[in-house]
């Protein structure tokens, strides 16, 4: 088995990490940058992020772990105290495998189309004042957006930016993409839905700005500075990202913990 890590950079992150190298080579374990089996993240869902788009390219090949250094997150599901256990399940089980859908992200400017994936979600801002931005689905109109701008999200991100907008949370063995809005302009001049919107795998929207105005564009943590952009067509991606499972990890349980909280009743 080989694995590859990535920590958060922080002083406790990088002992764990040590830590787990040391457990890793007493149980046959090989470290590999590049051709790893399993990617291990220490630190938050943000790292594990930082790992996902490091090895976005080897996606369909490659299982992620994550090992939180706080308090539970939605990718990680390890403590810092339990390294141990997780390298003795890796070197001597198989771990079950749950795959996430993600969202492909096509940008097409005046120079050309370049395509992204996203595991928590696609974010849309004008650089100066208000978005001004055509929204399609499935090749027909549907609104003229206006606003501070857009996040469309998979399933697994639905539970970040997407639910402080009033969207909903999806589970993620749904294959889907949620667009909602950030502060829409509605009076009776404009119009827009208001609420979010769930789309299946098999349908896609267009985003059509203003090729004159310069923008903001996030995928997951990467932010990017865009000028004539043309359109953006977003759609759940074909590939997913796989998560090695060696123990429960119930959805549900997480957003309940999250959010609500376990003495809630």
């Amino acid at each position: 088995m080989k694995y590859a890590l990535l920590d958060r950079g922080d002083p406790l992150s990088r002992e764990l990490a040590e830590k787990f190298h040391a457990l890793a080579s007493e149980h046959g374990l090989e470290r590999s940058e590049g051709t790893p089996d399993i990617v291990l993240s220490i630190g938050g869902d943000g790292t594990l992020l930082h790992a996902f788009h490091r090895f976005r390219a080897r996606v369909d090949d490659i299982a992620f772990i994550g090992v939180h250094t706080g308090h539970l997150g939605f990718y990680a599901d390890w403590q810092k105290d339990e390294l141990p256990e997780l390298v003795e399940m890796i070197a001597t089980s198989e771990p079950n495998k749950v795959r996430y859908p993600l969202i492909r992200v096509e940008i097409t400017t005046r120079g050309g189309t370049s395509a992204y994936l996203a595991l928590n979600e696609f974010t849309l801002k004008c650089v100066d004042g208000t978005l001004v931005a055509g929204i399609d689905i499935n090749d027909e109109p549907f609104e003229m957006f206006r606003g501070d701008g857009i996040v469309i999200s998979t399933p697994s991100g639905s539970t970040g930016y997407n639910k402080s907008l009033g969207g909903a949370v999806i589970h993620p063995s749904l294959e889907a993409l949620q667009i909602a809005e950030i502060a829409s302009i509605n009076n009776r001049v404009y119009r827009t839905l208001g609420s979010s919107v769930i789309l299946p795998k098999h349908h896609h929207c267009d985003i059509v700005p203003d090729p004159e105005e310069p923008l903001y564009i996030g995928i997951d943590h990467l932010i990017l500075q865009m000028e004539g952009v043309l359109s953006i067509r977003c759609s759940v991606a074909d590939d997913k990202i796989t998560f090695a499972r060696y123990r429960p990890f119930p959805f549900w349980h997480r957003v309940r913990e999250a959010f609500i909280g376990s003495d809630s009743r």
